[in-house]
């Protein structure tokens, strides 16, 4: 058997991946266009996710896995009572942001 087998060590991340965090955490927007953009397209995604609420085709998809599933500390679905598992909510989430 090879030693990495016995090691219990997260190896480190590949450059790429160590790169774009690194450009995540360090980076300064200094543009204040940048910025308005930004803010602009959050804004677009929840209004978009928001009105996607009002179509039952889209919150029959929404919701726990398992009915009546309760997830301490779980992550919100804006715009609904839900409170799921991380990827659950990533799924529904992106369900409503993508429904329109």
């Amino acid at each position: 058997m090879s030693s990495n087998t016995d090691n219990n060590t997260r190896p480190d991340y590949d450059s790429v991946i160590q790169d774009i965090a690194d450009y995540v955490l360090t980076f300064e927007v200094s543009s204040a266009e940048a910025l308005n953009t930004a803010r602009n397209c959050l804004m677009d995604t929840l209004g978009c996710g928001l009105l996607a609420l009002k179509f039952s085709q889209c919150t029959k998809l929404l919701g726990p896995i398992v009915k009546g599933t309760v997830v301490p500390n779980g992550a919100r679905v804006p715009g609904t009572s839900l409170i799921l598992d991380p990827v659950k909510a990533a799924w529904d989430i992106g369900c409503t942001i993508r429904w329109l």
